[in-house]
């Protein structure tokens, strides 16, 4: 295993080798925590927490491939799953659409064509 795992490394490699990379850092992971409780050496039981971070990496990796699949799969769709709409605020979330700004009631309609804006001329 190398000493660190690069997630820059990970990003192109496909998701079989990433699983298979995961089950081997788990694995290694099990191992040297039976060691630490058989009482090993200090540098192997100093190695779980680096080993802890590549998986932590791998991960990572992983679930940012996935959300990015499924980016490209809604990219055509009308409605988005939550979790990959924006963010943003609550109160930006609930704010009327500029479709719903621009849409005026029957009577506003009516009031605008009967009593437009009155023009002045100003004498110079």
């Amino acid at each position: 295993m190398p000493n660190k795992v690069k997630a820059y490394e990970l990003q192109s490699k496909s998701k079989g080798d990433l699983t298979k990379q995961l089950a081997e850092l788990k694995g290694e992971l099990l191992s040297l925590r039976v060691q630490k409780i058989a009482n090993g050496s200090t540098a192997k039981i100093t190695r779980i927490n680096g080993v802890r971070k590549a998986i932590a990496r791998v991960l990572t990796v992983t679930n940012l491939k996935q959300r990015q699949h499924l980016r490209e799969f809604y990219k055509k769709k009308r409605l988005l799953p939550l979790d990959l709409r924006p963010k943003k605020t609550r109160a930006i979330r609930r704010q009327l659409t500029k479709h719903e700004k621009s849409r005026i009631t029957e009577k506003q309609k009516k009031k605008r064509t009967h009593f437009p804006i009155r023009k002045f001329a100003l004498k110079a």
